[in-house]
């Protein structure tokens, strides 16, 4: 399927077989998913949810967060419950082999378009959640000055 076409959700998928040395703390991410906690409807599959700093995913630097795992060691993870994908992980030896399907993102428009032809400029967020954050601690201060009277 590397390559194809997606299903519902457009855009393209590629597939990557990885192979992780477990450390003593595990392989390094977490996972969601199965088919008594689905993560996206109407898909029963195995998502990666975080990669843990300094874990063995981390620093192999392949895997990421949002990537589907279709199979570990070469076991089928499709239609298995959650708890049976995390033991199958936890059982999964020193070297495991994940098979990953990951979804290629889309461009619209051009790369590097920056709609105006402007470059630069400060991203939304970055005023934002400074704004937000003062916004926040000026109604603290109020509330506390309001107490004490």
């Amino acid at each position: 399927m590397k390559g194809g076409a997606a299903g519902s959700g457009g855009g393209s998928v590629s597939e990557e077989v990885i192979r992780l040395t477990r450390r003593p703390s595990g392989l390094g991410f977490n996972i969601v998913g199965g088919t008594d906690q689905q993560y996206i409807s109407n898909d029963n599959g195995i998502y990666v949810s975080r990669i843990k700093k300094d874990g063995a995913a981390y620093l192999d630097g392949r895997l990421q967060e949002g990537d589907k795992i279709l199979a570990v060691n070469g076991r089928n993870l499709k239609d298995l419950r959650h708890k049976d994908a995390v033991e199958l992980f936890r059982n999964a030896g020193c070297n495991v082999s994940l098979k990953i399907q990951r979804r290629l993102q889309t461009q619209n428009g051009p790369v590097g378009h920056q709609g105006d032809g402007e470059s630069g400029g400060l991203p939304l967020a970055a005023i934002l959640v400074p704004g937000l954050a003062l916004a926040a601690a000026a109604v603290w201060i109020l509330l506390r000055y309001r107490q004490r009277m």
